[in-house]
């Protein structure tokens, strides 16, 4: 029972992060019907900016993060702008292949300029671990829950609760006549695009320091990112997070109980199952945002 209790524990700790990728990239793709394959690079670009400012330069770690994810959004926006928006109205080939070489060119930025060697970055947390009963939890993955879920809540009300929210909820349902009622598109697809980027930094940002930084570990968190948007229902932002948590919950305890070689393969095999039966994912519903 305690070694149970430690998995699922952990498992918290990685949902929520999971759950943070899934809800950005739901955004984008609900709202834009753009398949961004850079969500992975952006995860990575955030942890390798948590490694620049607290141990090249030396940042204060919590300021650290706030850059990091601002960094991504500005980031984010700069691919919209500069990629997607020429080609809006083009066919869906066209813009895949855009974002797949945008993902490449950034992972190889990257690696470039930081080379292929893993980094570690330094926490403030203190070493000794917070004791809960009969398990047990390092202060640092404390910390990214809280946060995370801080994240989780705070898009949920912006999206429901703000006139930016309402402007893109209106737009994914009908971009026309959305354009017809005084909203701003261009700004609108840019913002999504900010905001998913922001949350896949923030991941990025939250998992760089509990475990190590290199150029390719944005590879699995994409295709984590969109196994976790089609298990939740495509435009469904609880459907995204519960999804996080149950792609977690399923690595964590495979993991645990059969073997940590097959930790990835545990969560992709439950969600294979669940489509087998159903295909649109556990939560989705017709024209939703939210």
């Amino acid at each position: 029972m305690d070694q149970l209790l430690q998995h699922l524990l952990n498992a918290v700790v990685l949902g929520g992060t999971y759950a943070l990728l899934g809800i950005g990239l739901t955004l984008i793709f609900g709202i834009m019907r753009v398949v961004n394959f850079t969500h992975g690079e952006l995860y990575t670009f955030g942890a390798y900016m948590m490694f620049m400012f607290v141990m090249s330069i030396g940042v204060n770690f919590f300021l650290a993060l706030v850059l990091a994810v601002l960094l991504g959004m500005l980031l984010g926006a700069a691919i919209e702008i500069t990629l997607l928006r020429p080609i809006r109205g083009a066919d869906i080939d066209t813009t895949m292949l855009v974002m797949i070489g945008a993902w490449i060119a950034l992972q190889n930025t990257e690696q470039w300029v930081w080379t292929g060697i893993a980094k570690s970055i330094d926490t403030p947390f203190p070493a000794e671990p917070l004791v809960i009963g009969p398990v047990s939890v390092a202060w640092s993955r404390v910390f990214v829950i809280v946060v995370a879920v801080a994240l989780i809540i705070g898009t949920y009300l912006l999206i429901n609760r703000t006139k930016l929210g309402q402007a893109m909820r209106a737009t994914f349902q009908d971009p026309e006549t959305a354009a017809l009622m005084g909203v701003k598109i261009n700004r609108v697809y840019t913002a999504t695009f900010a905001l998913g980027s922001g949350l896949a930094a923030a991941a990025g940002s939250l998992l760089g320091p509990v475990f190590v930084v290199y150029p390719t570990m944005g590879d699995l968190a994409a295709l984590k990112s969109f196994a976790i948007v089609i298990l939740g229902g495509l435009g469904n932002l609880v459907g995204a997070t519960i999804g996080g948590f149950i792609l977690a919950f399923m690595e964590e305890l495979g993991a645990g109980y059969v073997s940590s070689g097959y930790r990835d393969a545990m969560g992709f095999l439950l969600i294979i199952l669940i489509l087998l039966f159903k295909p649109t994912g556990l939560f989705a519903q017709k024209e939703r945002i939210g």
